[in-house]
C-alpha cells in the first residue's frame, strides 16, 4: 500500500497518535506524518504511507493554510488559552488598530520560538525545559506570512478570528502573542485548525474513524491518493524496453531510455509499465535520479 491519506485530526490527539492508530487500521508499519499539530489543533495532517513517506520533507516545505481563535487581554505561558496565564489587561481594541497591528506581520517576519515546542536547544526539548519551569536562550526563526483575514471581531469579547496562510515552521500561537503585543493588551490563541497543508484541503480529509470505514468496506484507494499526484508540475515520462535494467538499477538515463513529451519540464516522472518509479533531472546529456519510488 502506497500512497498520502489526509488526515482530519480531531482534538485530543497527537500527531504521532494519528500515525499509530493509523497503523492499526492499516496494517501497515511504513506509515509517517507531514508536520506536527497540537494536540489542542484540529485539521489537515497528510500521512504518508509505504513509499510516499520519501515525499514526507517535501510535503513539509509546502505553505499551510490556518484558522486561529484569538483572545485579547490575556498572555499564557504557552502561548494558548491551554497554558497558565501570566496576565490580564483590558482589551480596548477598536477594528483599526486590530487591523493596522495585523498588517505589521505580512511578509517575511523573525519569530523567537516558544518554549512550550518540540524544537530542541542542545539535545533538549523546548517543552520538557519548559515543564521543569526552565527558560533557555533559543534561536529566531524567518518565516513568511502571506495573508492574514480577520473575521468575527469583536471588542465587548475581546475575541476575533484569523485566516494565516503562511510558511513551513511558522507557530500560530506566536503569532497571536506577537499581535497582543503590537495592541498592548497582550493575546493568546483559544483555538487552531489547519485548513490546507500544500494543495492538501480538509475537503480531502477523513477522520481516523472514516478511514476504519473506508478500510472495512474496501474502498481505501477512493481516499488514499497516489504517491505521484504531489509531482503532477512535472512531466510524464515513460522508460523504453531498453531503459529499463538501467531504471531499476537507479543509473542514469539517455533520451534513448525514455519516451518524452513535446519540451519537458527538467525533472520528469518515470514510469515502468504504468507504475511510478522515480525522479529524474535532466543534468545534460543525460537524465540522473532525484528519488527512486518503487518498491518490489
Amino acid at each position: 500500500m502506497n500512497g498520502i491519506l489526509i488526515i482530519n485530526k480531531e482534538k485530543g490527539y497527537t500527531s504521532h497518535d494519528v500515525v499509530a492508530k493509523l497503523r492499526g487500521i492499516l496494517h501497515i508499519k511504513k506509515i509517517g506524518h507531514t508536520g506536527t499539530l497540537d494536540p489542542d489543533a484540529t485539521g489537515v495532517l497528510p500521512v504518508c504511507i509505504g513509499n510516499a513517506t520519501k515525499v514526507c520533507d517535501l510535503l513539509m516545505d509546502r505553505a499551510k493554510v490556518y484558522t486561529a481563535g484569538v483572545k485579547l487581554g490575556v498572555t499564557t505561558d504557552t502561548q494558548d488559552i491551554t497554558g497558565t496565564v501570566l496576565s490580564e489587561a483590558p482589551a480596548n481594541v477598536t477594528e483599526d488598530q486590530l487591523l493596522n497591528a495585523v498588517t505589521r506581520f505580512l511578509g517575511e517576519i523573525d519569530q523567537l520560538t516558544p518554549m512550550y515546542s518540540a524544537r530542541k536547544v542542545n539535545g533538549q526539548k523546548l517543552v520538557d525545559l519548559a515543564r521543569q519551569g526552565k527558560t533557555v536562550e533559543r534561536p529566531v526563526k524567518r518565516v513568511r506570512i502571506g495573508s492574514i483575514t480577520v473575521t468575527d471581531f469583536n471588542p465587548e469579547e475581546g475575541t476575533f478570528t484569523m485566516q494565516v496562510t503562511c510558511s513551513k515552521g511558522t507557530y500560530i500561537r506566536t503569532l497571536c502573542n506577537d499581535i497582543g503585543e503590537a495592541l498592548g493588551c497582550g493575546a493568546c490563541m483559544s483555538s487552531l485548525r489547519r485548513d490546507a497543508s500544500g494543495e492538501f484541503t480538509l475537503t480531502d480529509a477523513v477522520t481516523l474513524t472514516e478511514a476504519e470505514q473506508y478500510r472495512d468496506s474496501g474502498r481505501l484507494d477512493e481516499v488514499i491518493k497516489p504517491t505521484d499526484s504531489v509531482f503532477t508540475e512535472y512531466s510524464r515520462a515513460d522508460i523504453t524496453e531498453e531503459g529499463r535494467k538501467y531504471l531499476t538499477n537507479g543509473n542514469p538515463l539517455s533520451t534513448e531510455h525514455l519516451i518524452l513529451p513535446e519540451n519537458p519540464t527538467e525533472t520528469v516522472r518515470v514510469y515502468m509499465d504504468n507504475t511510478f518509479f522515480a525522479l529524474y533531472e535532466r543534468k545534460s546529456p543525460v537524465y540522473k535520479p532525484v528519488k527512486m519510488f518503487f518498491e518490489s
